[in-house]
């Protein structure tokens, strides 16, 4: 596949693909296909609309090795992280454990969700904060070491967001199981990028978006939730299928657009005729000379690497990005003067520049940020 079996501009060099994802024309024709049946016959369509929403569940649920009955389609991580949330009692002095590298919205929500239980949240900064030079030994040590008793939920990345590192999971869920501590995790990148096995995992929730690497359109997420916490989900918009409970009380919103959902199995349909390994594989050998080209031409200084993941990040010089704000405005300034749509994430005194790789990819395009990048630093 190329840029071509995409609606991406040809013009642009798109190299953020972990942010947004991109729907390939045949998964998008489905989803097109879809609303034009809404719009034929809306009666009949959302009159049989949970049953297809079931038989699509099934077929992502396979592909993530999950149970059907124990995972729900959702908008997006940033909603799942909310319901789970929502669905575990915290009382005044309870503390919910994340990371430092932590993505930013889902940081929001657990801070809400902390707010109106009374509980505290803590906040953990992990090793190698400055060069990302820390292990996943090293993760899980830190993480496990800061529960105390008034632990009740962990939340933390199956791969960071920001920083582009893989975390050790099932090391994690399993550590915090035999501590008392529920685990909800942010999957956001997983589905598509690496190989899942949800039932394998046994995480107590666990959350993930199909529309960044599995091909589907936006927005398409799930939530998978383990048999003791389902009949205790508490969906956050009250759904006329409440008393039918976890998997129809979270999805069914009356007349909400149901059409990506339904579309889903059809990108990892497709990662599957396309050789999901070898999809995966050649990704992550991609973006990993990307960023070697990057480091050679501008000097930026790389980040410690997990070889499996098809997103890399390189540090850049000092006071550039370093807040939000600044991130998104250089991210700009960095599509306005070198045609390339590449991630800025803030960072403590400085930013991170993030790259990804897809099938579109091809190495020219991390030449071309590059040589615009040396011209901008200079």
């Amino acid at each position: 596949m190329d840029i071509d079996d995409f609606s991406l501009d040809p013009s642009i060099t798109h190299l953020n693909h972990g942010s947004f994802g991109a729907v390939p024309h045949q998964v998008r024709e489905r989803q097109d296909e879809l609303r034009r049946e809404v719009e034929l016959n809306p009666d009949v369509f959302f009159a049989t609309v949970l049953d297809r929403i079931a038989k699509a569940r099934n077929e992502v649920a396979a592909f993530l090795g999950c149970e059907p009955d124990g995972m729900a389609f959702v908008s997006n991580v940033t909603e799942g992280v909310a319901v789970a949330l929502n669905s575990v009692p915290l009382a005044p002095g309870d503390e919910i454990l994340i990371g430092d590298h932590v993505y930013g919205a889902v940081e929001i929500a657990v801070r809400r969700g902390a707010e109106r239980a009374g509980a505290q949240v803590v906040k953990l900064a992990l090793p190698g904060r400055e060069d990302g030079e820390w292990s996943g030994e090293q993760a899980a040590e830190a993480f496990l070491g800061a529960v105390t008793p008034r632990t009740k939920v962990a939340v933390f990345d199956h791969v960071t967001s920001a920083t582009a590192r893989l975390l050790p999971v099932a090391r994690l869920v399993e550590g915090f199981r035999a501590l008392g501590v529920v685990t909800i995790v942010d999957g956001a990148h997983a589905p598509g990028m690496l190989e899942v096995d949800l039932g394998e995992l046994g995480a107590d929730f666990w959350t993930g978006n199909l529309h960044k690497w599995a091909f589907a359109p936006r927005p398409s997420g799930v939530l998978a939730v383990a048999p003791a916490w389902r009949e205790r989900v508490e969906p956050l918009i009250a759904s006329f299928y409440q008393g039918d409970g976890f998997p129809r009380s979270v999805e069914f919103q009356g007349t909400r657009d149901y059409t990506a959902w339904l579309a889903a199995p059809y990108g990892p349909r497709l990662l599957g005729d396309l050789g999901a390994h070898a999809v995966r594989a050649r990704n992550a050998a991609l973006v990993a000379r990307g960023q070697e080209i990057v480091a050679e031409v501008t000097g930026l200084a790389p980040w410690r690497a997990d070889p499996e993941l098809s997103m890399r990040i390189l540090r850049l010089p000092g006071g550039m990005g370093e807040t939000h704000a600044r991130a998104e405005a250089l991210s700009a300034e960095i599509f306005r003067r070198t045609g390339c749509r590449a991630a800025v994430r803030a960072w403590p005194g400085t930013g991170l520049l993030r790259l990804s790789a897809q099938v579109y990819n091809r190495e020219e395009d991390y030449e071309r940020l590059a040589t615009g990048l040396r011209a901008m630093f200079a």
